[in-house]
């Protein structure tokens, strides 16, 4: 019998998506949604699936600890996608990420050592490696915090390891590098562009900087990747980068997505839209030769074709969708 899998963060963008995959594979998914007085379980609304008795769908927020309880009894396997992500958000409000990023998975490691799981699944992120020392980026490259978002995502990962040492506790700690696709907020930059060039009347869009490079993955490639580490064997306490090796600038980007649509734009640059100077990581590209090794990532001679589809998908996505969301830039 395939083991019963939790989800917390299962209603947003990556959460749906890896819930989506899991249940096509036949897993049973018991998925934690942030309570709301609406009973609104978002983009699990939307998700392809046929046997809808194999979805599990709990409310609840990951700050309590009681809830964290009741949702890990019964799993055997835990993805923790729960999370604060916005970084210009962290800029003004720091200690709610550390109560959600760090409090919420301490939490839910102690739930999880309560009930023996087989396997508690950390998502990190590539932003805890700051503007890198050397690339490609390995897993043990240092950390080092350049926004209060990734200073509590280093956090959550240090607390994780550390119930394995102290606990023999059963974690594996994922860092997926920018991830993009359909679903995704507009707060992400190629969301905001792609939405930007779709609905422009005048030919004009609102940027922030343009130089930074960013190891960006399709999303359905990425949570394919990911949901091969349920069955994986004795990999309790390993890091694993999940990316594709291959970078491009967000200037770059926006061409791409200009030559997809045909739509040749004006880019302007917006200064409320543009980091600190100190807290912007210039680039990011990551070393997934361990993930390759363990068979959760395939090389392919053109990554860029790859990077290009997945773009092809996510505009066909936007345009189907109509997500035109507020064109005001939102932290």
């Amino acid at each position: 019998m395939k083991p019963f899998i939790g989800i917390t963060g299962a209603s947003g963008f990556i959460g749906s998506h890896l819930t989506e995959n899991l249940l096509k594979k036949g897993y049973r998914v018991k998925a934690l949604v942030k309570y709301n007085s609406n009973n609104f379980s978002g983009w699990l609304n939307e998700i392809d699936y046929s046997n809808k008795k194999k979805l599990d769908i709990t409310f609840g927020d990951i700050r309590d600890y009681s809830i964290c309880e009741n949702f890990i009894k019964g799993c055997d396997v835990v993805f923790n996608l729960a999370a604060l992500i916005g970084i210009p958000y962290s800029y003004l409000a720091p200690e709610s990420y550390l109560d959600v990023n760090v409090k919420g998975t301490l939490n839910l490691l102690k739930a999880s050592n309560l009930f023996k799981i087989k396997r508690f699944i950390q998502f990190s992120t590539s932003e805890v490696y700051g503007t890198p020392e050397t690339i490609p980026i390995k897993e043990t490259h240092p950390l080092y915090a350049q926004s209060p978002y990734a200073a509590s995502k280093i956090a959550s990962d240090q607390l994780t390891l550390s119930f394995y040492n102290s606990f023999k506790s059963p974690i594996v700690i994922l860092r997926p590098f920018n991830v993009f696709g359909p679903r995704q907020s507009q707060r992400a930059v190629i969301s905001s562009i792609i939405n930007q060039i779709l609905s422009s009347t005048n030919n004009k869009i609102r940027l922030g900087s343009l130089w930074p490079e960013r190891d960006f993955n399709y999303v359905e490639d990425s949570v394919e990747s990911i949901s091969k580490v349920i069955e994986l064997k004795n990999i309790e306490g390993q890091i694993i980068n999940i990316g594709s090796g291959f970078k491009i600038s967000i200037g770059d980007v926006a061409k791409i997505v200009m030559k997809i649509t045909k739509k040749e734009v004006e880019i302007l640059e917006e200064k409320k839209r543009i980091r600190p100077k100190e807290s912007e990581v210039k680039y990011l590209l990551c070393d997934n030769q361990k993930s390759i090794d363990m068979g959760l990532y395939k090389k392919n001679s053109d990554p860029k074709i790859i990077f290009e589809e997945g773009m092809k998908k996510t505009i066909k996505w936007f345009k189907e969708k109509i997500r035109m969301e507020s064109k005001d830039y939102q932290i």
